[in-house]
């Protein structure tokens, strides 16, 4: 028990270390990529405050890369302290051994996916807000529930609230659509209710019409009916894409309601059900990298290879990581089933590995 908790520790903090290090570079680089995106826009301090929210987002998707680094470096380490040798000469069994840095790597991996990606997803939202603002100078204009579709719109008039039931797959044809709309002093004045809603060339095209001005005491007696209507519009097909959130800016535990307002909106939500699935195989994965490194690097260091060994373990590692990427890609395009693109890269990197050990071990 002593020695599992002393491998534990040492792994938890070449995790730590190597995660640092990631950090620190992955920081400095987006804050000149940040200067460089918002030339003349933005000082080196918001910058900063830019990559500390983009940062995470980034560093979360390269996490199986920072976990394999760190169990080689930890293998290595007892290799070359002869720490390993002086294990396997108490009888300890190689499987035995890796017990405490794969259960390790499980447990950081649930808290990655339980605590870590809310605030991922938090920051990676407050981003895209910030730097929509900086680009465009409004935020996003678009959400999604389980009542159906928002949009927002609005110029120096007024602002417009869009709620439908359903859209099509662009969100350029809206049904049972409902438009408030705001004066210049931010006063509701309008409801609006038509059957159809369909954006044509800077304009809305409302089809079975019902209006009710909100400024009279009865709305309902001055309410009138029209077979169609023009509302002006400053949004565009791109604009009502870019509003969707991707699936990696929504915290694991509001990713299930956002998928059924999606689906309840008309929407396809194949990418978030991928993403979500992935999400839940992490701790796999991550355990199937320690594994991937142990299969390679968990040797003497007299017995020569070193150099070799690790450089295969890293090819494993990234190749585990791409085919992850390539299983996702075609969940996302319906080519294969959503659970089968999420869990088979971690469950066939944790076999092989597995199977790896037990031959490196009996033979």
């Amino acid at each position: 028990m002593i020695l599992s908790l002393y491998i534990a520790r040492r792994f938890l903090r070449m995790v730590l270390r190597v995660f640092a290090i990631f950090f620190g570079i992955m920081m400095l680089i987006d804050m000149l990529d940040q200067l460089r995106r918002f030339s003349g826009e933005i000082g080196i301090a918001q910058a900063a405050q830019l990559a500390l929210l983009n940062v995470p987002s980034n560093i979360y998707t390269i996490l199986p890369l920072i976990f394999i680094l760190a169990a080689i470096a930890l293998f290595l380490g007892l290799s070359r302290s002869s720490e390993l040798v002086v294990v396997r000469a108490a009888g300890r069994s190689a499987l035995r051994f890796l017990a405490a840095p794969v259960v390790t790597a499980l447990i950081l991996g649930i808290v990655t996916v339980t605590v870590l990606n809310p605030l991922v997803a938090a920051t990676s939202g407050r981003y895209e807000s910030l730097s929509s603002r900086l680009r465009h100078g409004t935020e996003q204009v678009l959400s999604v529930s389980g009542s159906g579709l928002w949009l927002r719109q609005g110029d120096a008039q007024g602002q417009s609230v869009i709620q439908a039931r359903q859209a099509n797959a662009n969100g350029t044809r809206l049904t049972g659509v409902t438009f408030m709309t705001y004066d210049a002093q931010g006063q509701l004045a309008e409801r609006i209710w038509a059957e159809t809603a369909t954006l044509g060339n800077g304009e809305w095209q409302l089809a079975k019409v019902k209006r009710w001005p909100l400024a009279v005491e009865n709305p309902e007696a001055a309410a009138t009916v029209t077979d169609s209507l023009t509302i002006p519009s400053d949004l565009t097909p791109e604009t009502i894409r870019e509003g969707f959130r991707p699936p990696s800016g929504i915290s694991i535990w509001d990713l299930p309601a956002y998928v059924r307002g999606l689906e309840t909106a008309g929407f396809q939500a194949r990418e978030h059900r991928v993403w979500f699935q992935s999400e839940l195989s992490l701790p796999l994965l991550l355990a199937a990298m320690v594994l991937i490194a142990a299969g390679f690097t968990m040797r003497h260091a007299r017995g020569g290879k070193t150099g070799s060994m690790v450089l295969l373990a890293l090819l494993a590692g990234f190749g585990v990581f791409f085919l992850r990427n390539f299983a996702q890609v075609l969940g996302e395009n319906g080519q294969i089933p959503v659970l089968l693109a999420a869990w088979t890269p971690p469950l066939a990197a944790a076999l092989g590995s597995l199977g790896l050990l037990l031959h490196l071990e009996d033979g």
